[in-house]
């Protein structure tokens, strides 16, 4: 028997609540939590008959450790899968440390105020986890996330060293709006605008934003064109795959989104740097973000296949070797399954399975840990069997 407490109310939430109710035998109890209480208490309304999975609602601020701790000391969880926004992940990694609760996120931490995407303040909480004797999995969704764990098995099945890494992100779904974002439009529009970057011999090298492109043909989805930019996998995976030289990441876009986006930009309403309105301050980019499509209401109109995967190079027993391994995901048939667009689905799925992974002691050791770290044989065949099933290839195209 175990107890979730999930923190968050959104569309990988959503995902998140439908996969741990699916998965009953392990999550036999999940709390639903968010700072607007009905959002929690919808899903539970149309969950609770259909699931052995007991669920209760609660009102919290992620941002207040206070009320946090009070949330964990009353619910008593046994894990916390953190689906909040990333500004929040401290103080829910404070809460976990106060009540000896195991922790887990999907993206890593990043201030509100500045672009700034790395570990280091995550990480710096490794001694106390430690410590504490409880364990925080960063970054299980897919990219970061599954993309972690397809290093690690490629590592450990298929190469005595890893040379060259790129993770390729598509997204060939049409929503129908001439521009929207399919995850948090606060957080997609940071990461798209801020300075690309990739790591090549053990040094960053920053480029401008959208500087380089490559097109290419995706399994199920056809040719697109992809972008380098910065993603936070790429600092942990430099350190824990053995033989790196470079690592890159590309996520593709249409015209017609970065016609928008460069239009945004130009008149300031990506800006994160507060101005006066009326005598009140805003941040150009919240507003935006209210005034924009919410990625959770996507689903029912979004149709298409995502493809996400990693392209290894590498050698084993001293011979040159290629390797490809992706998933597919279409967009309608994670609505019709759990009410969401494939985005969430692929962030979602990872997290209960990452949960899983640690309730189930697979994944449980005290501490603080990128999910390529550990075992990544369970996870991959949990892929298999939650909804994201993964192809390989052994002679694949390469991005160069």
């Amino acid at each position: 028997m175990s107890r979730a407490l999930i923190i968050g109310a959104g569309g990988v939430a959503g995902v998140v609540i439908h996969k741990c109710c699916q998965n009953s035998e392990v999550f036999t109890d999940i709390c639903i939590a968010s700072r607007t209480k009905s959002k929690c208490d919808k899903f539970k309304e149309e969950l609770q008959d259909k699931t052995k999975t007991n669920i209760t609602t609660a009102q919290v601020n992620a941002d207040n450790v206070p009320e946090l701790v009070a949330l964990m000391k009353e619910y008593k969880p046994d894990i916390c899968i953190n689906v909040a926004l990333p500004y929040q992940d401290l103080h829910i990694m404070d809460a976990c440390l106060e009540c000896k609760v195991d922790y887990l996120d999907t993206a890593n931490y990043e201030p509100e105020d500045t672009a700034k995407f790395e570990y280091s303040w995550q990480w710096a909480y490794r001694e106390r986890f430690e410590k504490a004797g409880i364990t925080a999995i960063l970054g299980s969704g897919f990219d970061p996330g599954v993309t972690g764990v397809f290093c690690a098995y490629a590592q450990k099945h298929y190469f005595d060293e890893i040379n060259y890494i790129d993770i390729l992100d598509c997204n060939g779904g049409d929503h129908g709006y001439p521009f929207a974002t399919n995850f948090n439009p606060e957080i997609n529009i940071r990461e798209v605008s801020a300075k690309g970057s990739y790591i090549q011999d053990g040094k960053w090298v920053e480029t401008e934003p959208m500087e380089i492109k490559r097109v290419y043909n995706f399994d199920q989805v056809g040719e697109k064109d992809m972008y380098l930019l910065h993603h936070e996998e790429l600092e942990s995976l430099a350190l824990n795959i053995k033989g790196i030289k470079r690592i890159r990441f590309f996520m593709t876009f249409g015209q017609s989104y970065l016609t928008h986006l460069k239009c945004l930009e130009n008149v300031g309403m990506t800006s994160i740097e507060p101005i006066m309105y009326e005598g009140k301050e805003i941040v150009p980019l919240q507003f935006l973000k209210a005034v924009l499509p919410d990625p959770a209401s996507l689903g029912p109109r979004t149709k298409g296949k995502t493809n996400i995967g990693c392209i290894f190079q590498g050698k084993k027993d001293g011979q040159d070797k290629t390797y490809y391994v992706y998933n597919v995901c279409d967009h309608q048939e994670c609505y019709k399954e759990v009410g969401s667009q494939a985005i969430s689905y692929t962030t979602g799925v990872p997290a209960m399975i990452g949960a899983m992974m640690v309730l189930t002691g697979k994944w449980k050791k005290p501490g603080v840990y990128n999910v390529e770290e550990f075992d990544p044989d369970p996870f991959m065949e949990a892929l298999n069997k939650w909804g994201l099933p993964w192809t390989e290839n052994f002679d694949p195209v390469l991005v160069d």
